[in-house]
């Protein structure tokens, strides 16, 4: 396809714009609270065990039950975002994981803490499907990979307060203050979203659908899971995301501190290196999808394999610790999952009319997750069952990074036609517009 035709405006395409920027900017600052909540336990679980006395499949839990939530919530917000809009759903999610870090903050049992990471997973897991249906309401879809890569990039941004703020309030001034600190951030931009969000441009108004009950929402999940791209797009997700996730969420820490005989600060030093090339990456991957589409999937498989390779690297290096010069290596590739993970949407958005993407983006969004809690669990069950042994333990990784792959090679060729089949239909349709 050439330049020209690639980047003309579709009918209907919105104008983007700076209003478009302020608008969206709001939803991702939802997004990236969000995320520091989610990623908090990340810089806490070595203090989250001697706080609440759970050994290292308990500990898990913590993580698993958020991502379980999460997953388990992607379609019913995808539903509910193309009901109600980006605006009401992006307030209830502000609402429920502002509540949940501070229920965190203040839980004195181990179950009354698992309650508050359950209620903060629900809140999440209304962010970014919000955030991915704002982009495509306020910009042309020709930025549609452009502005997604931004807001994971926004998202990482998130995980370094993490990792470098919250982390030295967590030692600072102790769990309660910290964690209840930083919920005023969710006060916040609940606020900024009730006053200033909107969900659409003025003109822009989607249809009224006239589809209501059961009957339509077993239709239009059914109608998006039969789109080759949305399957494909969730195998991405899949076996992109789980790996940096894995590591950032909850493992990475004690892995570097605890196998490796790094000090907290050098292993957080590694977190952040995670992030920042995430957040470097992003950009780049954006910009490569966004002139050559056909190197979506070559960017992923060849995430998946680096990912392989440098873990096997590390995980099998001869004597006790890997050198450092690996372990750099290792989080900067690590830094590539996300914005890997992202071009599973790339495959699902144009597999889908705008009436079902927020239920197709909840669908793809729902792979990585679901790998990030199967390695989680995993993880802690193989470390209480080996002594703490994490070469078998992170061995896990390799299981669900082939399942994954397997499905994306058995899914490329039918996405491609159809994919094919829907811009054919596209460009007459376009023909046949009036002027």
């Amino acid at each position: 396809m050439s330049a020209t035709a690639r980047n003309a405006a579709l009918p209907g395409d919105p104008p983007g714009g700076r209003k478009a920027v302020a608008v969206w900017s709001i939803g991702v600052a939802v997004y990236f609270v969000a995320v520091i909540f989610r990623t908090s336990l990340g810089v806490a679980g070595l203090d989250a065990a001697d706080r609440f006395h759970v050994g290292a499949s308990a500990l898990s839990t913590f993580s698993i039950l958020q991502l379980l939530v999460y997953a388990g919530m992607q379609i019913p917000v995808g539903l509910l975002v193309d009901r109600l809009g980006t605006k009401k759903v992006l307030s209830i999610g502000a609402l429920l994981f502002t509540v949940g870090q501070l229920g965190f903050a203040f839980s004195p049992t181990y179950g009354a803490a698992l309650a508050s990471r359950a209620l903060l997973g629900c809140g999440d897991a209304m962010t970014f499907i919000s955030v991915l249906r704002l982009g495509t309401r306020w910009f042309p879809a020709r930025r549609g990979p452009m502005v997604a890569q931004l807001a994971g990039l926004v998202g990482m941004a998130g995980n370094l307060v993490s990792t470098l703020v919250l982390a030295r309030l967590l030692h600072g001034i102790g769990w309660t203050p910290a964690f209840a600190g930083s919920a005023l951030a969710g006060a916040v931009v609940l606020v900024l979203t009730l006053l200033f969000l909107k969900d659409h441009p003025e003109g822009m108004e989607p249809e009224p659908s006239p589809h209501r009950g059961a009957a339509y929402v077993r239709g239009q999940i059914a109608a998006a899971w039969r789109e080759p791209g949305t399957r494909l797009g969730l195998w991405v997700h899949f076996t992109t995301q789980f790996p940096a996730m894995v590591f950032l969420l909850l493992w990475g820490l004690p892995f570097l501190v605890e196998a490796q005989g790094l000090s907290r600060a050098t292993a957080g030093e590694l977190l952040t290196l995670v992030v920042l090339s995430n957040m470097v990456i992003g950009l780049v991957y954006g910009q490569i999808v966004a002139r050559h589409h056909a190197a979506r999937l070559p960017l992923a498989l060849g995430t998946v394999g680096a990912t392989a390779l440098l873990w096997a690297a590390t995980l099998a290096y001869p004597g006790r610790h890997a050198p450092m010069w690996l372990l750099l290596v290792l989080c900067a590739v690590l830094g590539a999952c996300g914005p890997a993970s992202m071009l599973g949407f790339d495959f699902a958005r144009p597999a889908n009319p705008p009436e079902r993407q927020g239920t197709a983006s909840g669908i793809t969004n729902m792979g990585g997750f679901i790998a990030s809690m199967t390695t989680l669990f995993a993880i802690g069950v193989l470390l209480d069952a080996t002594g703490d042994d994490y070469t078998v333990a992170f061995g896990s990784v390799f299981v669900l990074q082939a399942l994954g792959v397997s499905q994306i090679l058995r899914l490329r060729g039918r996405a491609a036609r159809r994919e094919r089949e829907r811009l054919i239909s596209s460009r007459i349709e376009t023909v046949h517009v009036p002027a």
